[in-house]
């Protein structure tokens, strides 16, 4: 059974049916004007959500963030309508709604009704939560409540960043020094010092001498070696980002009072 701990956790929170299908959100909360204990909760049905719709709590319970009511969505839709604007049940309209879900006294937990001659009036009237809901009696002040945005952060995947390493081919251009061997004709006179090796062999003959000329060519070949490392790191950037919401706050007027604060007569 919901208690009057729970009235400020269940509203604003999701309505489910007894198959777990989403009906809504929690719109009011209504409170037995004897015993304070909630009876009444009011769930946004409707397209987008335009109206509301009555659901007793008598056999409902929370689970995790949401309000589970033993109703299917399509009986709750077509509960009968009750101006949920005017913050109270009439004895009728809650009469109404206890037959249409067919919950019974013993079910509701409702007080003791008394019978007059104009017909059954209930005792156990019903109010909003704009009765303390602390207990079941109230005393002479009034709660002001109002919505404070808390602002928190949550990390979300934005991209991924990847090292990827392939071939590709270039030209390149290097000179390199080579050398090549090229005949040269020297001659020089017979003097006494190699007039020996001038005559050694016949007078008159025919002769061949030959040298092997030799060149140098550029060789290429190719090796592998590491020129550098490479790898992905992650820098923590701070920026400032503006959040705008609504935030809903209570405001109290006074009736029967002057801007002084004494009581008119």
């Amino acid at each position: 059974m919901i208690s009057t701990q729970d009235v400020n956790r269940i509203i604003g929170t999701n309505a489910v049916d007894s198959d777990g299908s989403k009906l809504g959100k929690i719109g009011q909360v209504y409170l037995d004007d004897q015993t304070g204990r909630p009876e009444w909760a009011t769930v946004s049905t409707g397209l987008f959500g335009t109206q509301e719709s009555f659901v007793p709590l008598a056999q409902a319970e929370i689970t995790d963030d949401s309000l589970r009511v033993p109703y299917d969505k399509a009986r709750i839709k077509d509960a009968p309508r009750v101006d949920a604007e005017q913050g109270h049940l009439s004895p009728d309209e809650e009469a109404e709604l206890y037959r249409y879900y067919g919950v019974t006294d013993s079910d509701a937990g409702r007080t003791e009704t008394t019978d007059t001659a104009a017909g059954r009036t209930d005792t156990a009237r019903h109010g909003t939560v704009g009765h303390d809901t602390s207990g079941p009696t109230t005393d002479s002040a009034m709660t002001r409540s109002e919505e404070q945005l808390r602002v928190g952060t949550r990390q979300a995947e934005v991209g991924k960043a990847r090292l990827r390493k392939y071939v590709v081919e270039e030209q390149v251009t290097q000179s390199v020094p080579v050398s090549h061997e090229e005949v040269r004709i020297e001659r020089e006179p017979i003097t006494d010092a190699n007039v020996g090796d001038a005559l050694d062999g016949p007078a008159i003959s025919e002769e061949e001498h030959e040298v092997v000329l030799h060149t140098e060519r550029p060789v290429v070949t190719k090796e592998a070696v590491p020129v550098e490392r490479v790898r992905l790191d992650v820098d923590t950037v701070v920026d400032q980002e503006t959040v705008t919401d609504t935030v809903r706050k209570e405001q109290i007027d006074t009736d029967g009072v002057d801007a002084t604060g004494t009581a008119r007569r």
